[in-house]
């Protein structure tokens, strides 16, 4: 393949019908998430009904930049772009970070999230809110287990001592998944999203479920996503009897193996924001938190969806306590507006 003179004037504009383009670019890039993917802002476009903004960074013809956009709109949460939607992470992969990030203010949205990647200069960066759990999986379950700290390998011995059933899939368990997590983020006080997100995804992406089942009946699930040797564990959660039964520890550990087994070597837990009982989970599994850089850039006040914003308190503690079809009703239509 020829390239691109880097003396070659670097152009940007928004791409329409390049996403198999972008894809490979994606791909090919080593340090992409599946959240850089054209394939999951489309999945969001139609699960949620928010716009996918596509800009490319392009020298000589050739791309060298991009920037995945979602354009979200919200009665209330106001106006974003956020690369990426729905995701942990996103922002500019390879060059051309200060005409691109020129070019997504331009879209006349009145703020600009980026999540991760390279960040333009003089936006507003928050490296202290969330952080990130990666790390390499290990050889075999035996490694696996004995790689996990001393007290969280006794919890986890007493999950694997239980009567529990694992079964993976896709489709076929979407409405069982469904179940489970919609229960498991109502409990935190936090909206479902869209069924037809999660299905958009399994459709049309590296992606599957695993569930775990306690007499038959799903106690924990969770959606992971694959990409370029690297599990993304993404939308899991448990219903009530979960801890008992420690079923989210087994649907980790099986998690870990079902990964191996399809040729991943990494495993990332995704974020949890710093201080919180999620992050101190994933530390006890061993994993190292790492802080995750965010930037915004706004016109006027910055939308501020973050949940333990004391301002969102009264709602949270609301949530908890709607009946679980009530949430169902309205979740969607509020979370889709999360992003």
């Amino acid at each position: 393949m020829k390239h691109a003179a880097p003396d070659q004037e670097l152009s940007v504009r928004e791409a329409s019908g390049e996403d198999a383009r972008i894809d490979a670019f994606v791909t090919a890039h080593p340090d992409a998430t599946p959240f850089h993917l054209a394939t999951w802002l489309r999945a969001v476009e139609r699960g949620c009904g928010q716009r996918a903004r596509l800009l490319v960074a392009e020298r000589g013809g050739e791309m060298v930049g991009y920037l995945p956009l979602t354009e979200m709109r919200s009665p209330l949460f106001g106006q974003a772009l956020v690369s990426s939607g729905f995701a942990v992470a996103g922002g500019v992969l390879g060059e051309g970070v200060e005409p691109l990030a020129a070019a997504a203010r331009a879209l006349g949205l009145p703020t600009v999230e980026l999540r991760g990647g390279a960040l333009p200069a003089d936006w507003l960066v928050d490296d202290e809110t969330y952080l990130g759990f990666v790390k390499p999986l290990a050889a075999d379950d035996e490694a696996e287990l004995n790689a996990v700290p001393r007290k969280q390998r006794a919890e986890l011995r007493k999950a694997l001592a239980n009567d529990l059933e694992v079964v993976t899939g896709g489709l076929n368990l979407a409405d069982e998944h469904y179940r489970v997590y919609a229960e498991s983020v109502r409990n935190l006080g936090t909206p479902v999203f869209p069924r037809a997100l999660f299905r958009e995804v399994l459709k049309n992406m590296d992606a599957d479920i695993l569930t775990v089942r306690h007499h038959g009946r799903a106690v924990a699930s969770v959606l992971s996503l694959y990409f370029n040797g690297t599990v993304f564990p993404y939308w899991g959660g448990g219903v009530e009897a979960a801890r008992r039964l420690r079923a989210n520890d087994r649907m980790y550990f099986a998690l870990m193996a079902h990964a191996r087994a399809r040729g991943c070597n990494r495993f990332d837990f995704g974020r949890s924001k710093a201080g919180t009982g999620p992050a101190a989970f994933k530390k006890n599994w061993g994993f190292a938190g790492q802080p995750l850089c965010y930037a915004k850039w706004s016109s006027g006040p910055a939308r501020d969806v973050n949940p333990l914003n004391p301002k969102y308190a009264l709602m949270v503690r609301t949530w908890k306590k709607l009946p679980l079809p009530v949430a169902n009703l309205l979740g969607p239509w509020i979370s889709r507006g999360l992003g």
